[in-house]
């Protein structure tokens, strides 16, 4: 497959800091390739970015619209696992507070970047890591910097500083692999902005389409974003149908692997999704997608889906094949410490153009949404007729 449209965009989203609750670069990434494509977007009282609609009162009209076609809630989250600036310590150090998932295994002088509200700062490493009481993630650190940047930055208050692990680069692409700093779930929201530049390149005159982009703060600390969204009640007002997509890019697993095509996500560690959703899916990646994508329940992780079941909304998940996940060297490679020590995650150029495909696909009008097991009813009415003289004969 080709490289993915709109790779310029792609690869300067890559090149962003983030970590939970500190989602400004990337929003203003989104927010400039929105303005040059023409797609209308608006924020929320949350800070999500909304995208495909102008403003509030335009949400209303989308949902509140009759019409048998649902509704795409396409959802992917701007943050990555990461850590915030306590205060400063004696030695200049600047203690941390981590949050989201982490390695936990050779930490002692990992490589971490720091930024703030404009921009990359510095480098520092990890030092004096503290872990949960669970050892499953980090809890406390400090960050080790040079003398020069450690008197520069250190009158900056360290509530205002955030950052995470560091390798040669953001982001650098080796064949068709890229390494980044945070793929998770930075290539879900390319997806879904390549997504609306397509429909809106298409559709400037016409009718508004059913697809709303929600581009989430803060999922990493418990899916923080998408349901301050779904708080808001505004959704309550559909007089159309819903199904929530969620985009992720997903801990690679067997059967679900980097360079594979995209995964057909039947659920993750904590429940299936929508039966009926994912048949149309299903349907529809055996026809774009014949040899060239998988399907797996992802229990490698949670992700958004599982907050829309929760509140009730139809979901279905499409999920990139992700290495090294939270930047743990589950799969090594360029960077990797240690085995299981701080990673760059890495994803496939082919398998995000297939997950663009796939949602390319989802919103073509008329999909069987409505009856999506029609055709394996008519099998398995047939297998009855077959049978009724072998049912008459055991009365």
């Amino acid at each position: 497959m080709r490289d993915p449209a709109h790779s310029d965009f792609l690869f300067e989203l890559l090149r962003q800091p983030t970590a939970p609750y500190r989602e400004e670069h990337v929003a203003a990434a989104v927010g400039r390739f929105l303005d040059s494509a023409g797609v209308p977007y608006f924020h929320d009282p949350v800070g999500n970015v909304i995208v495909g609609v102008a403003h509030r009162r335009a949400y209303r009209d989308l949902i509140r619209q009759q019409s048998a076609e649902p509704l795409r809630l396409f959802i992917a989250h701007m943050d990555h696992p990461g850590f915030h600036g306590r205060h400063w310590t004696k030695r200049s150090r600047l203690a941390v507070k981590w949050y989201g998932g982490a390695p936990v295994r050779h930490l002692s002088g990992a490589p971490v970047w720091l930024a703030d509200a404009d921009g990359w700062l510095a480098a520092g490493e990890l030092v004096n890591v503290k872990l949960t009481a669970a050892r499953r993630r980090i809890d406390t650190a400090e960050v080790r910097l040079n003398a020069a940047d450690a008197a520069r930055l250190s009158e900056r208050p360290a509530a205002s500083l955030y950052g995470g692990f560091r390798f040669r680069a953001p982001v650098w692409r080796s064949g068709k692999r890229l390494y980044t700093k945070a793929a998770d779930d930075l290539i879900g929201i390319y997806t879904i902005c390549a997504t609306a530049a397509a429909l809106f390149a298409k559709a400037r005159r016409s009718a508004p389409r059913p697809f709303i982009g929600l581009l989430t703060r803060a999922e990493e600390v418990g899916f923080i974003g998408a349901v301050g969204h779904f708080e808001l009640g505004w959704l309550a007002a559909a007089r159309r149908p819903l199904v929530a997509v969620s985009l992720e890019a997903s801990r690679t697993l067997p059967g679900a692997l980097v360079g594979k095509g995209p995964v057909v996500r039947l659920g993750d560690w904590r429940t299936v999704f929508e039966a009926g959703g994912l048949k149309v899916l299903s349907d529809l990646a055996e026809r774009l997608l014949p040899h060239a994508h998988q399907r797996r329940i992802m229990d490698g992780g949670v992700c958004e889906a599982t907050a829309a079941t929760a509140y009730g909304l139809p979901a279905i998940g499409i999920s990139v094949p992700l290495g090294n996940y939270h930047n743990e060297g589950f799969e090594g490679g360029p960077d990797c410490r240690r085995p299981r020590g701080p990673a760059p995650e890495f994803v496939h150029l082919d398998d995000i153009h297939g997950q663009v495909r796939l949602c390319h696909g989802l919103m073509q009008p008329r999909l069987a949404w409505g009856d999506p097991w029609r055709h394996q009813k008519q099998g398995l009415r047939k297998s009855l007729r077959a049978a009724k003289t072998l049912l008459r004969r055991r009365r």
